[in-house]
């Protein structure tokens, strides 16, 4: 199923939760940090006031509590709008 997000809103891949910490402890699902990060899978036209900075396969990082959690064929998608997102990470 293809999806195009309208205006200035992006769909973004969120990067799984760690598992283990650096000293080797595993996470149970509970204690685990709702992803920060993710990858731009989709991104709307943007608007006459705010064009898209954003484009496909970005990796972003955006807030705690930005967007909306969808799922679409089994996978959990965030969409969320562009002034959500706080960087752009260059790696």
């Amino acid at each position: 199923m293809n999806i195009k997000p309208l205006a200035d809103r992006v769909l973004i891949k969120p990067t799984p939760a760690e598992e283990r910490t650096l000293s080797g402890i595993i996470i149970p699902d509970t204690a685990k940090e709702k992803p920060l990060r993710g990858t731009v899978i989709a991104v709307g036209n943007g608007t006459k006031d705010e064009e898209m900075v954003v484009k496909v396969d970005d990796v972003v990082m955006f807030g705690k509590y930005a967007g909306t959690e969808i799922e679409l064929d089994g996978e959990k998608l965030m969409i969320m709008r562009q002034s959500d997102i706080l960087a752009i990470i260059n790696d």
